[in-house]
């Protein structure tokens, strides 16, 4: 923040999602987190509504003490019921607990005089229910309703429903037509809609072309991002540097790093595919993956089968200061995410470019164009262990390429992923509705 830049006057904001860390669950802040803390820092009082359930640990929440004065915002827990699986009947009931407890609640706080009149109730999409209780509340106490999308919902169940590719083009609109219809009536209620990419802007309706006085509903793009600074610049090294390294024979070998779910929207049947096609031709890889999910077994038992000059190394769920060293020892970012998943930039690539890795990429639109506009990596068709198996030889053998990637990668993270930067235009551009 400029010196010399005259904060506004302070303003009542709240923060409805239930899916995010807390404070007291690990760092780094993540995307409401990071905007909680911008936000209490340039004076405003927020509240961030969340959940008594752990949708990443799946375990019951708790906020440590004296987070108001640690953090300078509040965190207020809404009494949810527990679940195991992202796609259960339990996921949907806890979700309908969150919408209405935290509006019951929300609403007797301020009748009471114990919460202030919120100005600003900015919600997350997903899930409904959140977003669809703070337009009712906002309504109800002059606030301004501010709905941010983080996810194509509920597009992204599409792939959930059996049978072919047609099948569940044809049959998705009528399982879930009546969950898109209550996304648009939230979209269209609120007064301005921020996004986590680019490509969520196609879903906010159009509203209101025709009438004299309508006016476009304000919109804001805001990437997950990361913070660069947690990492060390990638080395730069001149052409004669890179021939040097590379001598005498063999190389070392090339470190590529998986990190996140490892859960069946994720392409990691294909990476173990990969490995063995890289084994086999003699490419010197290693292939760390850390993460958690129902996965993890699976991969563990393909590492221990895979013999030869590639390497599958499974850590498991890993601390973040313990991920943000094994970033910075690697050389490859992999985003292995199905397209079907409707996943645009997710966090993973956020912190690859964040630690100047090369990024090996499946996801077409948005991330595909960012990283070939920064000249930061290659692509690989989803589904194909020779396509990804070929990207990841192309790094083994140009070291020349992969340095150019990996620097590549940097300038994309300070241009577009840097929260330092990011956060704050998303702070003043909600400071501007109100």
């Amino acid at each position: 923040m400029s010196r010399a830049e005259q904060l506004p006057p302070p303003l009542t904001i709240w923060i409805v999602n239930p899916f995010d860390d807390v404070p007291g669950e690990g760092l780094p802040p993540l995307r409401y987190w990071s905007l909680a803390r911008v936000l209490a820092a340039r004076g405003h009082d927020v509240t961030w509504w969340s959940a008594t359930w752990s949708h990443r640990r799946k375990a019951a929440r708790n906020v440590p003490l004296g987070i108001r004065d640690e953090e300078n915002f509040a965190v207020r827990l809404v009494a949810v019921r527990p679940y195991r699986k992202n796609v259960s009947l339990a996921r949907i009931g806890s979700h309908r607990d969150f919408g209405r407890s935290f509006e019951r609640l929300a609403a007797e706080g301020v009748a009471s005089g114990q919460l202030e009149r919120p100005d600003v109730i900015l919600a997350s999409l997903p899930p409904l229910e959140g977003p669809e209780a703070a337009a009712r509340l906002a309504k109800r106490l002059d606030a301004v309703f501010v709905c941010d999308i983080m996810d194509a919902w509920p597009e992204t169940f599409a792939r959930l429903i059996p049978g072919p590719a047609w099948f569940q083009r044809l049959v998705a609109p009528l399982v879930l037509g009546g969950m898109a219809t209550r996304r648009d009536a939230v979209l269209t209620a609120a007064e301005a809609v921020s996004t986590a990419s680019e490509s969520y802007l196609d879903i906010v309706p159009r509203r209101h072309e025709t009438a004299a006085d309508s006016a476009p509903v304000p919109t804001h793009v805001c990437h997950l991002g990361a913070y660069v600074a947690e990492y060390p610049e990638p080395p730069r090294l001149s052409p004669a540097q890179i021939d040097a390294s590379l001598a005498p024979e063999p190389a070392q070998p090339l470190k590529c790093v998986y990190g996140g779910s490892l859960e069946a929207g994720q392409d990691l049947d294909t990476l173990v595919t990969a490995a063995r096609l890289l084994a086999s031709s003699g490419t010197a890889a290693e292939i760390h993956v850390a993460g958690g999910g129902s996965l993890l077994d699976r991969l563990r038992n393909a590492a221990t089968s895979l013999g030869g000059s590639c390497r599958l190394v499974v850590h498991g769920l890993l601390a973040r200061g313990d991920y943000v060293r094994l970033l910075a020892a690697c050389d490859v970012g992999l985003v292995l995410v199905k397209p079907e998943s409707r996943v645009a930039v997710p966090y993973k690539a956020c912190d690859y470019a964040a630690a100047g890795l090369a990024i090996v990429n499946s996801l077409p639109g948005e991330l595909e164009r960012l990283v070939a506009t920064h000249a930061a990596g290659l692509t690989y068709a989803a589904g194909d262990p020779a396509s990804l198996a070929r990207a990841i030889a192309s790094f083994a053998s140009d070291r020349h390429l992969l340095q150019g990637c990996r620097q590549g990668s940097r300038r994309l993270a300070a241009a577009a992923f840097d929260r330092e930067k990011t956060y704050l235009l998303f702070a003043r551009w909600l400071e501007s509705l109100a």
